[in-house]
This record gives structure tokens, C-alpha cells and sequence, in this order.
């Protein structure tokens, strides 16, 4: 047993009373490897925002949870060598089951989901009432869902989104003692979050997405009252990103994502932690196909990974700025 403690990491309680007060969102950024993990730290001291290393189940198959749990101590001590201690929280991503859950609390993570959404309700709370009891004695924070995302994300997939009831939200959070709930609002994993059918076009063929149902957030806002509301799925999906990689050989049609207006506002609700993942990989692919594309004689990786390393970290530090509202607010 490794106590996340031991390796400098903060759970996520006070970060989301903190937001909960200051009207912003924790970023939760994914992350796979040591470039994506050394652009998070970076952009996140340079303006001074707490963050989530989220690790997936599909990250830990890649990556190795000894390593994965390594890198999280090690940007505990990159943030304090770059001269800023900010708050780190090592989270599990779509928590499968009960034993992944075990493996990572014993493991030195700070902080689980577990995902039972797809599972009866009764199932639901049965099992993340059984993650909460082991967690709690180790002090780690459980993220549960209610509400189906759809899309495709790693190993999680729906084929269509189910909102959220919010009449069913006070008496999962009464049984199961879960410290934060994902919900589903119409956000959308992957970076096809909507069907071209549910969109309009923009003269230039961009697809507009429909907006997400904020009439469902405050019927949770009003059943769970300062309770801390989950966003998963909540990439924007950066059309100029989209444009670099098929002006570089790639082929990813009809990419559409959540819109940065709308999770502003959602930021400023008792939405306090945001999860991004597809925008990172776009913004890493981006980089380095342009790369190749300009220097087809290069082949070393750091000279293809340190640019998609700076541009991850501008698009990181955009989110914190400008979407999230966290900058700052790293000693709150």
C-alpha cells in the first residue's frame, strides 16, 4: 500500500470547495506519457492553476501503473523545481470496476471514478458505495455518474447519451457518500461529439453543435445544492487543429466539439471539474504530422515531440485562462 501523500499529491475535496466558492473549474487533463504529462505541469505552473492528472484504464494498459504513479511524483517535483507548488490530484478515469478502483487506491492515486452509469441503478449504487467505503479509509475521493455520455473513449463507449434524471441524484449521493458526480448534460466523448444531423453547417461547412442542456445541470443544482457537478466529454475540438492534421494527410471528418462559451458557463455553475482529453491528442497529432510534413529528413523523437510538447502546453494553458477560469487559483 502507497499513500498518495507519499508522493506529494492532494486529493480533490478542498480544490472543489475552493471552485465551488471562486465560480471556476479544476482542469482534468488526460494523460499517457511523459511529453503530455511535462505540457500539463508546465502550462499549469506558468498560470498558477491546480490540476487532475487523469489517467484512463487504456492509459495504464499503455503506460503501466508504476510508471504512471512515478510520473505522477515526478511532476510534483518538476511543478516545485519550475517554482510553483501547485495542487496535484492523481485521478482514475472511468473506473471499470471495484478491483481497478483497489488496484489504483493502493497504488498512490489521490482520487477515483468509478463508472457504473451503464449499470441498472440499483447496480450503480451498490457498486459505487462499494468503492466510497474502501476509498474513504485511505482518504481518497470517489467521483460516481449518473447518465450516459455517448461517444468513444478508450474502452468506453455508448451509442447514444442519456441525460441525467435529476430526480435521481439526492438519493444516489444519500446512499452511496460518492464526493462528486459526473453527470450528462450532452457532452460527448471523443471528437465527434455530436452527429452531423443534430448540427447546423456554417457557410465554410463548420458543424455547430446543438447546446448542451443547461435546464438539466440546474435541476441537479437544485436536488444536490453545493454539491460538486462533473463534466466529462468537454473537449472543444479546435477546428484549427482538425484543419492542420488533414492539411498533413489526415483524414478526420465531421469533427465537432463542445463549444467554449458553454463550458464557461458551465464553469461558473457547481461545475467544478472539467475533463479534456481529445483536444490534447489532436493538438499533440497536429504538431507533429505538421512537423514531419516540414522536415521529412528528421527522425529523432525529441525533435518531433518537443514541438507538440510546446504546442499541448498552449492549448493547456488556453484552457485555464480563457475556458476554465483556474488560473490563478492554485493557493486557494
Amino acid at each position: 500500500m502507497l499513500s498518495y501523500k507519499e508522493i506529494g499529491l492532494v486529493n480533490s475535496k478542498h480544490l472543489f470547495e475552493a471552485a465551488m466558492k471562486g465560480g471556476y473549474a479544476v482542469p482534468a487533463f488526460n494523460f499517457n506519457n511523459m511529453e503530455q504529462m511535462q505540457a500539463i505541469i508546465q502550462a499549469c505552473v506558468e498560470v498558477k492553476s491546480p490540476v487532475i492528472l487523469q489517467v484512463s484504464k487504456g492509459a495504464r494498459n499503455y503506460a503501466n501503473k508504476f510508471i504512471l504513479r512515478n510520473m505522477a511524483r515526478g511532476a510534483v517535483e518538476y511543478a516545485h523545481e519550475l517554482g510553483c507548488d501547485i495542487p496535484i490530484v492523481l485521478h482514475l478515469d472511468h473506473g471499470p470496476n471495484f478491483e481497478v478502483a483497489k488496484d489504483c487506491i493502493d497504488n498512490g492515486f489521490s482520487s477515483v471514478m468509478i463508472d457504473g452509469s451503464s449499470l441498472p441503478y440499483d447496480e450503480n449504487v451498490a457498486l459505487t458505495k462499494q468503492v466510497v467505503d474502501y476509498a474513504h479509509k485511505y482518504d481518497v475521493t470517489v467521483e460516481g455518474e449518473l447518465g450516459v455520455l455517448g461517444g468513444v473513449e478508450d474502452d468506453v463507449a455508448a451509442e447514444e447519451s442519456k441525460y441525467t434524471k435529476p430526480e435521481e441524484v439526492q438519493d444516489f449521493v444519500s446512499k452511496t457518500g460518492v464526493d462528486s458526480l459526473a453527470i450528462s448534460i450532452g457532452t460527448s466523448h471523443g471528437r465527434c461529439k455530436f452527429k452531423p444531423e443534430q448540427c447546423t453547417r456554417t457557410p465554410d461547412g463548420i458543424l455547430v453543435p446543438p447546446p448542451l442542456a443547461f435546464n438539466v445541470l440546474e435541476g441537479v443544482e437544485e436536488k444536490i445544492p453545493g454539491f460538486p457537478i462533473v463534466l466529462h466529454g468537454s473537449s472543444s475540438v479546435p477546428v484549427e487543429y482538425v484543419k492542420i492534421i488533414e492539411q498533413y494527410g489526415g483524414k478526420i471528418p465531421d469533427s465537432v466539439g463542445i463549444p467554449e462559451e458553454q463550458l464557461r458557463k458551465a464553469a461558473k455553475s457547481a461545475v467544478c471539474k472539467i475533463n479534456i482529453d481529445s483536444d490534447g491528442r489532436l493538438a499533440m497529432t497536429a504538431a507533429i504530422r505538421k512537423f514531419f510534413a516540414e522536415h521529412p529528413d528528421k527522425f529523432d523523437p525529441r525533435e518531433y515531440l518537443g514541438p507538440a510538447r510546446e504546442e499541448l502546453k498552449k492549448m493547456y494553458a488556453h484552457k485555464c485562462i480563457n475556458v476554465l477560469g483556474s488560473a490563478g487559483h492554485y493557493a486557494d
